[in-house]
């Protein structure tokens, strides 16, 4: 009688009608230079997706010896369910975790199952090596983006056995948006004294997608989930994420209706004086934005407008997050 082979790793990918990012990351895990018999790929769709399925069905009908599978949520609930879900189906004992619009190289399964392996515990998480490909005169968002090449821990590039998964009982799904879930993911196992362990030779490509003008305003409505990450584990906020509030944020926007009360009190000089003393801390802020990126005159010009509004908002977002969630993150 053969010997029955048992699954050894459980890839997961959250995903939402982004066929042809996910196309491009699916091919690169059937590629893998690892054992097809020893490894499934399980996509989850955040709801509804008949193109993403029919992209998966192909793509198995062209390689029927890739263990691929797609499931969906009944509706739109995040990546974080999107993970449990595919995690609670998972039949592998170490469990990887990637995005939709990444590219793991192809060893990065082979490097994170060797890094297990050698440690011999049933309780261990890994993170990998994410690059990130940027111009030598990046955007502000490129930039942004860049820094997760120097991220503690992301979904992007991660893995955990599946015992640790459920000791932690996954991913908290109060986090409906790919922002700050993994952060609280990190800070449990770290509660739960499971070592994380650095692969760097797990590498896993992350490009950058093209944004539209004024992308980080849109992005400032991340910060009311700072404020849950904060009320979960406050502590360790402090220790990794932010050590202090944005004070210049709050310095500007101070200055800011301190000039428009005077001008409605006929206090004219007060009022110049703090309009003044409020474009020097626009100016300061978009120099701070401008280091190390693009200095085209478009690029500048969205620098400087986009400073402008992004402490109102990231200070209205944060203080509706405070609200909400019942804590207070300054």
């Amino acid at each position: 009688m053969a010997k029955k082979i048992s699954m050894k790793i459980s890839v997961i990918v959250p995903t939402y009608k982004r066929p042809e990012l996910l196309l491009k990351c699916l091919k690169k895990l059937c590629e893998q230079n690892f054992a097809k018999q020893l490894y499934e790929v399980i996509v989850v769709t955040d709801g509804t997706d008949i193109e993403t399925k029919s992209i998966v069905n192909l793509l198995w009908q062209q390689h029927n010896d890739f263990n691929i599978y797609c499931y969906s949520l009944d509706e739109k609930k995040g990546p974080a369910t999107a993970r449990n879900k595919g995690a609670f189906l998972a039949k592998g004992e170490l469990i990887l975790f990637t995005d939709d619009d990444c590219l793991p190289h192809e060893n990065w399964i082979q490097h994170f199952w060797n890094a297990y392996r050698f440690n011999q515990q049933k309780l261990v998480a890994f993170t990998g090596c994410t690059k990130v490909p940027c111009k030598d005169c990046p955007t502000d968002y490129e930039k942004n983006i860049a820094h997760l090449e120097t991220a503690e821990f992301i979904t992007a590039n991660c893995a955990c056995t599946k015992a640790a998964f459920n000791l932690v009982k996954g991913f908290d799904e109060d986090f409906p948006i790919a922002w700050r879930e993994d952060s609280e993911f990190q800070f449990r196992l770290i509660n739960h004294a499971i070592p994380i362990i650095k692969v760097t030779d797990a590498v896993v490509v992350h490009p950058v997608r093209a944004a539209h003008w004024g992308i980080s305003i849109k992005e400032q409505k991340k910060s009311m989930f700072n404020a849950l990450l904060y009320k979960k584990h406050p502590a360790l906020y402090k220790q990794k994420i932010s050590a202090r509030p944005a004070w210049m944020y709050y310095g500007m926007i101070i200055l800011f209706m301190l000039c428009v009360a005077s001008i409605f009190t006929s206090k004219f000089s007060v009022a110049v004086a703090a309009f003044l003393l409020w474009m020097i801390f626009v100016f300061i802020f978009t120099e701070k934005r401008l280091k190390g990126t693009s200095k085209k005159l478009s690029h500048v010009a969205e620098m400087f407008a986009t400073s402008i509004i992004i402490p109102f908002l990231s200070v209205f977002w944060t203080l509706y997050g405070s609200i909400k969630y019942k804590t207070l993150l300054l």
